[in-house]
């Protein structure tokens, strides 16, 4: 029989790169473009079934981004935490050029090999690109964590980055 495993995932990055928009089109299939601010954090959960039949519940950790907030959440939210999606937009270079503090904080909280997946969010949008996938990598390659472009609006590579992380997470506990 297949084993069952509950992951908690924390989706982390600057204000309004689509962290909640990211979780809506993983959980429930549905994009909304209204801008709505995350207060404190919020739990969403969804199944998954990998390629070998394991099921996995993920606890998707949805953090608010204000960086003034930063050092209240950690203990609070990261606590627990058996992997991170790091999330940037692409119209944006500030919020890649973030990364490294959201994955420092993280990471002062929880071991300091957490399973990190970088994503490149809004590629619906790559006329405004301000960086581009080998950016996203280079910064992956940092925290030994793999790199996606996606979009929310469209779904591209939603599922394939949570099911990614997770599947990460499941060979580092093995």
């Amino acid at each position: 029989m297949p084993k069952e495993y509950k992951l908690k995932i924390c989706l982390v990055g600057e204000p309004a790169v689509g962290k909640t928009s990211l979780i809506r089109r993983f959980v429930t299939d549905k994009f909304d473009d209204k801008y709505l601010t995350t207060i404190g954090t919020k739990v969403s959960k969804k199944e998954v079934v990998l390629d070998d039949g394991t099921k996995v519940i993920l606890m998707v950790w949805d953090i608010m981004g204000q960086p003034s907030f930063r050092q209240m959440l950690k203990e609070s939210y990261f606590y627990g935490a058996n992997g991170v999606l790091a999330v940037t937009d692409i119209t944006r270079k500030e919020t890649l050029d973030a990364m490294p503090d959201w994955i420092g904080t993280i990471r002062s909280v929880v071991e300091k090999d957490i399973p990190a997946t970088f994503l490149g969010n809004k590629a619906d949008l790559k006329d405004s690109a301000q960086f581009e996938l080998e950016d996203i990598r280079k910064m992956a390659g940092m925290y030994n964590g793999k790199a996606f472009l996606t979009s929310a609006k469209t779904g591209v590579n939603v599922n394939e980055a949570f099911v990614s992380l997770a599947e990460e997470i499941l060979k580092k506990m093995k």
